[in-house]
């Protein structure tokens, strides 16, 4: 019974643990993500991709981070912006429909390049690298996620950074803390 009860109490000393750390670092991958690019240009600017609507239209996260792209470009830091994505539940690419609101809000075509294969961090950032001879790029996504952007795109790129959006906080807490454990998976498998 005593033994028991010593695991009972272990397990549970575990989980209060879990229950205060993953939040805590939910929340700090976001803080993180919101701190930005430094001043100055870059080669290009990377939209992560995201999710599209089965009916073609962009995500409102997907949304947000073309908004972003769109700005930095209008503010003249790169002249040219790479749109990720692949295929998923809509028969348009994440790359092909970022690309097309980006040109709703007046990015002309030369400054578009369409990477429209992946289907993963790890996919956009090493496509890219093949569209693009960009050494130093931002990338922009949701501030959760910017700091595993940092890293991943980091290693096919000379130099890059990354720009965190940010959307309604109910939109956004799933998103954070899945990230947490997306972090520690590519940090166990060496990918940061």
């Amino acid at each position: 019974m005593r033994s028991s009860l010593r695991r009972w109490r272990d397990w549970m000393l575990v989980i209060s643990a879990l229950a205060l750390v993953w939040p805590l670092s939910a929340f700090g991958l976001e803080a993180y993500g919101r701190l930005g690019p430094p001043r100055g240009g870059f080669d290009a600017i990377v939209v992560a991709g995201c999710r599209m609507m089965p009916d073609g239209r962009p995500s409102r996260a997907l949304a947000r981070r073309v908004e972003g792209a769109v700005g930095l470009w209008s503010d003249g830091r790169a002249p040219v912006v790479v749109f990720t994505g692949g295929v998923g539940v809509s028969s348009t690419s994440e790359a092909d429909g970022a690309a097309a609101y980006a040109r709703s809000l007046g990015l002309p075509e030369s400054a578009i390049r369409i990477e429209d294969r992946s289907h993963s961090t790890e996919e956009n950032a090493r496509f890219a690298a093949e569209v693009t001879n960009a050494r130093r790029i931002v990338v922009v996504t949701d501030a959760y996620h910017a700091f595993r952007c940092r890293r991943v795109f980091g290693r096919h790129f000379e130099e890059a950074h990354s720009l965190g959006v940010v959307g309604p906080l109910l939109d956004r807490l799933p998103g954070m803390f899945r990230e947490v454990v997306a972090v520690a998976w590519y940090a166990l498998q060496g990918r940061l």
